[in-house]
């Protein structure tokens, strides 16, 4: 067999690949960067071996977080298979499933409100009623496309992401708020977020835009970005229902695994039920 060295038309093709197995942008775009710093560790002749792949599992264990270095390393496995090349693969790093969240990372309902009442001081609508939908139906970032002025008549928004289609629902009040920002707004049909040039909010946009309310808002900005909203959608939703399995069908989850993720308690929580056992005479 030929050898294997990483070039930028292979790159390209390997991309195309992912595509026609529709994967998403997103992933598409992480893993041609991912593949981009295998080759920049690789060095001028990006020659691939089994040691070298080995080596750099290595120099990433000691660089990036374990969850970071399996992404990492998922990214590269997807081109040795597409490649031709499977023995080339590593196996990704054992991970111990934490039990509980870190509070320091979560957004919590209260820290939410005072984002939304600061975007609406600041007479940032578009951003208020952002927020408020995400956080409301539990959508990704990526999916705020879908809520078109179309959907808005229905209460029904019709969600395709990685293959997969489901149907979300917009509560009577947001539904409302959003009918009348469309019709303040001169947005008659499309995507009900959009750009004063009339284009979908990017994520990036929605990203910068939440973490210019941090100090107003006063939420530490580690905790805010888009994402956060989401699992805060689910902590509430599984605080009330206990149902693993309807949440994971809300957030369009095919494994149920990545669904407890979102639903760990802090381990102060934890802490106070085992207080609340009185087992300590």
């Amino acid at each position: 067999m030929d050898e294997l060295i990483l070039e930028q038309a292979q790159l390209e093709k390997f991309c195309q690949w992912l595509a026609e197995a529709e994967r998403s942008a997103l992933t598409i775009e992480k893993y041609l960067r991912d593949l981009k710093t295998f080759k920049a560790f690789l060095g001028t002749d990006a020659e691939v071996t089994r040691q070298r792949v080995i080596d750099y599992k290595q120099f990433l264990t000691v660089r990036y977080a374990p969850a970071s270095v399996n992404s990492m390393l998922a990214a590269m496995n997807a081109f040795f298979s597409f490649a031709g090349y499977p023995q080339f693969r590593v196996k990704p790093l054992r991970l111990q499933r934490r039990m509980f969240s870190e509070p320091e990372k979560e957004l919590t309902r209260e820290e939410y409100i005072r984002l939304l009442q600061t975007a609406r001081n600041q007479k940032n609508e578009r951003l208020y009623l952002l927020m408020e939908t995400i956080c409301a139906t539990g959508i990704r970032v990526s999916e705020v496309r879908f809520i078109t002025v179309e959907s808005l008549r229905t209460g029904r928004v019709d969600v395709c992401c990685k293959g997969k289609r489901r149907t979300v629902f917009l509560v009577r009040k947001l539904r409302k708020e959003l009918v009348s920002y469309v019709k303040r707004n001169g947005i008659k049909t499309g995507c009900v977020f959009v750009t004063r040039f009339g284009r979908a909010v990017s994520r990036h946009h929605i990203w910068a835009d939440m973490k210019a309310l941090c100090r107003f808002a006063r939420v530490d900005p580690a905790k805010v970005f888009p994402h956060n909203l989401r699992h805060l959608f689910a902590r509430t939703f599984y605080a009330m229902e206990k149902d693993l399995g309807r949440l994971a069908d809300l957030l369009g989850h095919s494994n149920i695994n990545t669904t407890r993720i979102y639903t760990r308690e802090c381990g102060r929580e934890h802490e106070r039920l085992m207080a609340r056992m009185c087992l300590v005479i």
